[in-house]
């Protein structure tokens, strides 16, 4: 059974939440306390970061997220493959692991952040009109942009990341908090696996293979 730990971004709710139940219940009675304890609970379960078993392979790309494949598109990129390119976007409930992995290993070539407005992250305007961050990886063999978008309770896209860094396959780079969608953006040469509707998860499905 693999261990699960807690992202450290989590700690400031949970432990928010108990002192809140502590106080409620001392001045209040026990009851009063009910309500913040199940919010506490609810925050571990949220920042919940699970061990995973990374099976490193330059030929293919994990997801980088924990959710339902709610599109895939054609389309040309000019953010930063500059090139005809395939999108897989993925959405995240709240009751999704929502910490995000690196679909392969590289170097950090390309950071943005965009300020924007926070409108459901299952919307299809969500990803043009919301708050994004975006990385572009690089390895020599492929390069891909993997972009965070928040949704209506995502109020911060959390980058652990840098410009210049390089990262492993399946590495946690960052997360948003409560409800968001994650795109994976490849190129034509890249062979998707996974289709609409198919639940995946972060560093363990493999998203695409390169063709030969």
């Amino acid at each position: 059974m693999s261990n699960i730990h807690i992202v450290k971004d989590g700690y400031p709710f949970i432990i928010v939440s108990i002192l809140v139940a502590i106080l409620l219940g001392a001045l209040m009675g026990e009851e009063f306390a009910i309500i913040p304890l199940v919010f506490a609970v609810y925050f571990v379960y949220f920042f919940r970061n699970p061990d995973r078993d990374i099976k490193i392979d330059d030929s293919i790309l994990y997801s980088p997220a924990d959710g339902t494949v709610m599109a895939i598109d054609n389309f040309y990129d000019e953010e930063f493959l500059n090139e005809d390119a395939v999108k897989v976007t993925i959405f995240l409930s709240v009751f999704d692991v929502h910490v995000n992995r690196c679909p392969m290993g590289g170097e950090i070539k390309y950071q943005r952040y965009t300020c924007g407005s926070f409108v459901p992250a299952y919307k299809e305007k969500a990803p043009v009109v919301n708050e994004r961050h975006a990385i572009g990886l690089e390895n020599g063999k492929n390069r891909i942009l993997v972009i965070q978008i928040a949704g209506i309770l995502a109020r911060r896209i959390v980058s652990w990341v840098t410009l210049g860094r390089t990262v492993k396959q399946g590495q946690c780079y960052g997360m948003i908090k409560f409800g968001s969608s994650t795109e994976l953006v490849v190129p034509k040469s890249v062979e998707i696996l996974v289709h609409k509707g198919d639940k995946v998860k972060g560093g363990i499905t493999v998203i695409g293979r390169q063709k030969n």
